[in-house]
């Protein structure tokens, strides 16, 4: 039996049926990943000590109660921007290399509970500010399906990881495509919630208004599973939602579906053959009889500009408490406290981090918050207005993740604006704080692509209803 290619409700029925053990799966994925993981760098810290303790806590409860939760005895990765308790945490940045986290995110948390084991923390662009993992502080994550690939970014580690079994599911977070991108890449199911579906807190601050941490899983089956567990209403996090404005969709039925194509994501400039695909998986979905509607989302065009003057000023308001006095990386041996600020932050960012705050700084400044801040905010409602008139007359929207499969390392890191354009597909959807999922639909030239399927708030649990009608097929 291959173990570390088992899905979440495969785990489950293995250590019902005294199959295995969590400890001997455990034992499966470290050996896994400490000889393959060389050579795809997915895993930042792997906690080994820690988790075979955890392994062994969790035998004894599966030992003791024959009904154990569905997640129990899995092992997650968590990426490194989120909180898990004595363990590393570093954001992919050389400032907080040597971070040691003090508790766990509430996602971290309610996982725990369940019983599953936290293998250790994975690769990311630093915070979060990337779409390609290229940015880490700690060298890129490489693609398994072809490692002079990216593996997408932000939570490229947290992809990569799942798509090579290292672990049964991972957790990433999504600011402007970060989930869905790199699952796309990846060919796993990536899942950007409702904001305020799952609780932020714990998760290091990129960019408050947009992050939402989401799971990333081998199958749909698994995503929904994660997603029950760790959605709903958090106390130390005021954003968060009760769970039962997150309705089940028990009823569903795809002959009642109508689905909107919005005329803006099919356009020049995405690659023909993603196209293609994507177009071959709408008419699967019209076979078994759904409608299919073109709709229009104008302001479409003006996401990543919109994007892109939003979220480095919120990055450069969360990004100042990196001081090198409170905590994380402190240059010695310098003659004031002005130099103690600088020289630290100079030499603990990496570059892209250095840009966005820098930008940021320069659109929130007096004589230019009206002209840039403010403006983007406007347009922010109306991308929002776009959705939901969209959506008075379609269930769900269906588009590209991505305009093309995973490119080559080192394509796009010199052209910053070429790589900002690697989100013109994800990043509306977190400007109108929806959900939208990421499943694989298939292969061009042998690299995965995902269909993103966007839904209206708080339907997480639908699109994922719809995106498990294709898995299926």
């Amino acid at each position: 039996m291959n173990l570390t290619g088992l899905t979440i409700r495969e785990i489950h029925q293995g250590l019902s049926n005294k199959d295995f053990s969590v400890l001997e799966l455990t034992r499966k994925y470290l050996d896994k990943i400490g000889k393959e993981d060389k050579k795809v760098n997915s895993f930042l810290t792997v906690s080994s000590d820690s988790a075979l303790l955890q392994a062994k806590k969790t035998d004894e409860m599966i030992a003791r109660d024959k009904n154990i939760p569905m997640l129990a005895g899995t092992v997650v990765a968590v990426k490194d921007i989120i909180l898990a308790k004595d363990i590393r945490c570093t954001a992919g940045s050389k400032i907080l290399e040597n971070y040691i986290a003090p508790y766990d995110a509430t996602c971290v948390e309610r996982l725990k509970k369940q019983g599953v084991i936290v293998l250790g923390k994975t690769n990311l662009d630093e915070f979060a500010m990337g779409s390609s993992t290229e940015n880490s502080a700690f060298g890129p994550t490489k693609n398994p399906h072809d490692l002079t690939r990216v593996p997408g970014g932000s939570s490229g580690g947290s992809a990569a990881a799942v798509s090579a079994n290292f672990c049964s599911f991972a957790l990433g977070t999504d600011t402007g495509g970060s989930v869905r991108q790199p699952a796309s890449f990846c060919g796993i199911v990536g899942l950007n919630p409702t904001y305020g579906a799952v609780s932020r807190y714990g998760l290091i601050s990129f960019a408050s208004s947009l992050d939402q941490a989401g799971p990333m899983t081998k199958t749909v089956e698994d995503c929904k599973i994660v997603f029950d567990i760790i959605s709903g209403k958090d106390e130390l996090d005021s954003t968060s939602v009760e769970a039962g404005l997150i309705p089940q969709y028990t009823d569903f039925k795809i002959k009642d579906m109508v689905i909107g194509v919005p005329k803006e994501y099919f356009v020049e400039g995405i690659d023909p053959k993603v196209l293609e695909l994507i177009n071959n998986t709408i008419k699967v979905y019209q076979e078994r009889g759904a409608k299919v509607e073109e709709i229009s989302l104008p302001h479409q065009e003006y996401s990543i500009p919109c994007y892109y003057i939003i979220v480095p000023s919120e990055a450069s308001a969360n990004l100042a408490r990196y001081d090198g006095i409170k905590y994380g990386y402190s240059k010695s041996k310098v003659q004031n406290l002005i130099d103690v600020y600088l020289e630290s932050r100079g030499e603990g960012f990496g570059d892209e981090v250095r840009r966005r705050i820098m930008l940021g700084a320069y659109v929130l400044s007096a004589g230019y918050y009206e002209a840039y801040y403010l403006r983007a905010q406007k347009v922010r409602t109306l991308i929002k207005r776009d959705f939901d008139r969209a959506f008075e007359k379609v269930d769900v929207i269906f588009t590209p993740v991505s305009p093309t499969p995973a490119f080559k390392l080192g394509e796009k890191t010199k052209d910053p604006l070429k790589m900002y354009l690697s989100d013109i597909l994800t990043a509306s959807v977190k400007l109108a704080g929806l959900p939208a999922i990421s499943v694989p639909c298939g292969k061009v030239d042998g690299l995965p692509v995902g269909l993103q399927i966007i839904g209206k708030p708080f339907e997480d649990r639908k699109i994922m209803d719809v995106a498990g009608i294709l898995e299926e097929q």
